[in-house]
């Protein structure tokens, strides 16, 4: 059994898909604000688990990848209907930075999780039952195989186990086309509430998978001398969607694969039966993303509208069928939007933001929070609805380009008054993204460097 040299709190969130920040930043020594590099001497060489790998990037990667909410459909699209799934300008950020300590480093300084193994150790390790470098091949029964090599509990189902898991598993078959596996400190630090609807875990797996790829040289850095950030080609994003779909697998067993491709290539993508496609050039719409912290079961919540649909049939069916109709609408609009935006536009998305927060009340997703919520955004004229599964957890409120800044103040006091979590944030963002240190806020920086 594989010991892990250091143990802490592993904590990581899951993230709840109803139904269920380019490429990694290549850093120059220079550009660095963490303190100055080991300098490295990898060679062509690759001794036997030493850590010192066959063809490995040198520099520090940051990455970032963007949360996401859901604009309309929740419920509906588990009854065949359209969603509407729009990238979260609150995003998770990574650090890969290699060495050669012949030891590799897990950090989630969110939670307090930190944990190192040695290469050697892992170097030992009968991995063949991951394949070879296949994206697609993970199994429930690989998972749990997965466990027992590296010693974990065979009945663990926590997050916190999960997220470990789920960086072992995606390092461990991306890095085996290094002759010798990578040393490395991998940093992941997160703006996103954890276990809120709001897709941590999709971001954290993309990240993985953006910056493992890149550092193994198995796609490019697209980060060019002189931009701040930069974005993969859409070759590469594929492969990057891929691989963060199986460390979505192994966290939640059967996602349905949105959370990812929304934090890959962020904007806006639509779902409908398992087919997932994205709009073209979407809107970047300002909101403030309101988080009751009232806790809920989307499981229970699905099975409450399920059971709702089969005692009125008559009545609920039309219900869903309205919010499918609410959703194709909202994407026409949209895509009007990525032309000329108007100010009709925003008013004809405030309709269908309230109408949609009725119908899923009528299917009753609702929750007291949620209708104080709706209260106070009302009382300074703005719009809210429930974003994810409902019955507390969090909404969303769109702020129209003419709402003056005391408003949306006065609206953010109100909210937090009633003792919600409130960020002023926007839809639309960019998906995984590389960047230079330089371009990073002070608060991103102080949070990749916690311990």
């Amino acid at each position: 059994m594989l010991k892990p040299i250091g143990e802490g709190n592993s904590r990581l969130a899951r993230s709840d898909w109803l139904g269920g920040r380019k490429k990694p930043p290549l850093l120059r020594t220079r550009e660095l604000g963490y303190g100055v590099l080991e300098r490295l001497g990898f060679g062509n060489r690759a001794p036997e688990a030493t850590g010192l790998p066959g063809a490995m990037l040198s520099e520090v990667l940051l990455v970032s990848a963007p949360g996401k909410v859901i604009l309309h459909g929740e419920h509906a699209v588990v009854h065949g209907k359209v969603a509407l799934a729009v990238a979260l300008n609150l995003r998770t950020f990574l650090r890969l930075q290699p060495h050669s300590n012949g030891r590799v480093g897990l950090n989630l300084p969110n939670i307090g999780v930190r944990r190192a193994w040695d290469v050697a150790s892992l170097q030992l390790l009968d991995t063949s039952f991951l394949g070879h470098g296949d994206s697609a091949a993970l199994t429930a029964k690989h998972v749990e195989k997965l466990k027992e090599v590296v010693g974990f509990p065979k009945d663990c189902v926590d997050p916190e186990h999960l997220a470990v898991l789920a960086f072992l598993y995606l390092y461990l078959s991306i890095c085996q086309s290094q002759r010798a596996l990578p040393s490395l400190d991998i940093t992941v630090w997160s703006e996103l509430p954890t276990g809120a609807g709001l897709g941590s875990s999709a971001a954290y797996s993309v990240c993985l998978a953006a910056a493992l790829l890149t550092a193994c040289e198995e796609i490019p850095n697209p980060l060019k001398d002189g931009e701040a950030a930069g974005r993969w080609t859409e070759e590469n994003l594929e492969l990057i969607n891929k691989w963060a779909f199986q460390g979505e697998r192994v966290i939640h067993g059967n996602p349905s694969g949105v959370d990812n491709a929304v934090s890959t290539w962020g904007g806006a993508l639509r779902y409908q039966q398992g087919k997932i496609s994205s709009l073209k050039r979407p809107p970047v719409l300002k909101i403030l993303l309101i988080n009751t912290k009232v806790p809920r079961s989307t499981k229970v919540l699905v099975a409450n509208v399920r059971s709702r649909l089969l005692k009125f049939p008559e009545i609920v069916a039309p219900l869903l069928t309205s919010i499918d109709a609410i959703s194709l609408e909202c994407e026409r609009v949209l895509g009007e939007m990525a032309a000329a935006p108007t100010p009709e536009h925003y008013l004809t998305l405030e309709e269908l933001i309230d109408m949609n927060q009725h119908h899923l009340n009528a299917l009753g997703v609702g929750h007291a929070s949620l209708d104080q919520l709706c209260q106070v955004t009302t009382a300074h004229g703005l719009h809210s609805k429930l974003t994810g599964a409902g019955g507390g957890g969090c909404g969303i409120t769109l702020l129209r380009p003419d709402v003056e800044r005391p408003e949306v103040e006065a609206t953010k006091r109100a909210l937090s008054g009633y003792g919600f979590d409130c960020w002023e944030t926007s839809v639309g963002a960019p998906g995984v993204s590389v960047h230079t240190a330089a371009s990073l806020d002070a608060s991103v920086q102080q949070g990749l460097d916690s311990l």
